[in-house]
């Protein structure tokens, strides 16, 4: 692509590789998929402590954008409210992070029982 900003071209690779990788999730064994999922929810060095950087990073410039007249202001307080509920769901999730590498490294045992599935869903009485 001539003239398209190397950081644009990157921004549509990062776009398809995660395309991929949720397509290979959808079709990984359990313990893979643990792991892949583990290291997407990784605080310090996963994807959606990324996203939200990269989030938060867009919030700032669009502030500036914003204060010098470029971009109305509701980019800046959208992008900056994603950023925010972005790292919300980032925190709520680091609870789960431990059990998730804790499950996605246990070497699979044949002789363990697995554990009973968990109810997910509340019924409604009639």
């Amino acid at each position: 692509m001539p003239g398209t900003p190397y950081p644009v071209m990157m921004a549509d690779d990062i776009t398809r590789r995660l395309t991929q990788l949720a397509d290979h999730l959808a079709h990984l064994p359990p313990r893979e998929a643990t792991q892949v999922i583990a290291r997407v929810l990784d605080p310090d060095n996963g994807l959606l402590g990324g996203v939200t950087y990269l989030l938060a990073t867009s919030s700032k410039f669009a502030q500036h954008e914003a204060e010098r007249g470029a971009l109305p202001a509701e980019v800046w307080l959208a992008l900056g409210r994603g950023s925010n509920e972005l790292n919300d769901i980032a925190l709520d999730l680091d609870e789960y992070a431990q059990t998730l590498q804790r499950v996605g490294t246990q070497p699979p045992s044949a002789t363990a029982k697995p554990p009973s599935p968990a109810p997910l869903v509340a019924r409604r009485r009639r």
